[in-house]
């Protein structure tokens, strides 16, 4: 049996056992798997952006300061003279009825959600042996990563940049050698993360009326992205946010030597 049957094979195996009778659960599963190895597999990073929110913001649609932080982690990993490939990894459909299906998922600390994801990298680990992973996690996202992180202990290159996790995270994360966490971006309390109660709730409760007034103006703006935190704002142009990620990124990696970059 060639290689590329095996891992179609293990693929297969492993989304069974996951998703038993839902060939569709199964399908998706095995197409996202399959796709992350093609991009991988010439690959020295694959770098991976679990999103902010419920998890489901394509890259364009993004807010600008989480955007900016992928493209500054993926510029870096390339200056270092690493070949790489970035991918996104949603934990949930659009629409409400998909969120409201994700409340208890969410609230159990992503319990299936993250056992998923850890297979899969395991699994790209096992088939590429001189890949590296790098989850960058943003707000819900980074606890996300860490639950996924979680599960593969001992698995010496799969990485994780965590940053702004909510206060409702906080006690189930747990700090490895192999994660960065980013608690504020050094120019003001993150209210998310200290638990600003009154800020927070402010917050919530005005970001309805900003929603409608940029309707009445004719403006389609999405509703997350007027509820505007104080301080959960990581954007890469920060010094405190550049320099940590940039110091984590050099002390695990380190620069490619010259003559590695020219025969990679």
């Amino acid at each position: 049996m060639t290689e590329s049957k095996v891992l179609e094979e293990e693929v297969r195996q492993l989304a069974l056992r996951l998703f038993g009778d839902s060939e569709e659960k199964r399908a998706g599963f095995e197409k996202r798997l399959l796709d992350m190895y093609t991009k991988s597999e010439k690959s020295q990073f694959l770098i991976i952006h679990n999103p902010g929110g419920w998890g489901n913001t394509r890259i364009e649609n993004l807010l600008q300061w989480e955007r900016s932080i992928i493209e500054g982690v993926d510029n870096t990993i390339r200056k270092m003279g690493y070949s790489g490939v970035l991918v996104q990894y949603f934990r949930s459909s659009t629409g409400w009825r998909a969120v409201f299906s994700d409340v208890r998922e969410q609230s159990r600390y992503f319990n299936f959600k993250a056992e998923v994801m850890a297979e899969e990298m395991m699994l790209l680990t096992r088939h590429l042996n001189k890949l590296k992973i790098l989850m960058i996690g943003i707000s819900q996202g980074a606890a996300f990563s860490n639950a996924v992180l979680q599960r593969m202990d001992g698995e010496e290159r799969i990485f994780s940049i965590e940053i702004g996790t909510p206060f409702y995270y906080k006690s189930k994360s747990v700090a490895t050698d192999r994660s960065l966490t980013l608690n504020g971006n050094g120019l003001m309390p993150d209210a998310l993360m200290e638990y600003n109660v009154p800020v927070i709730l402010k917050t919530y409760f005005t970001a309805p009326v900003r929603w409608l007034k940029y309707r009445i103006q004719g403006k389609k703006i999405k509703f997350t992205y007027c509820i505007n935190v104080p301080g959960h704002d990581y954007n890469w142009d920060y010094p405190e946010v550049r320099g940590k990620i940039e110091e984590f990124l050099r002390t695990k990696f380190g620069q490619k030597s010259d003559v590695e970059v020219g025969t990679k």
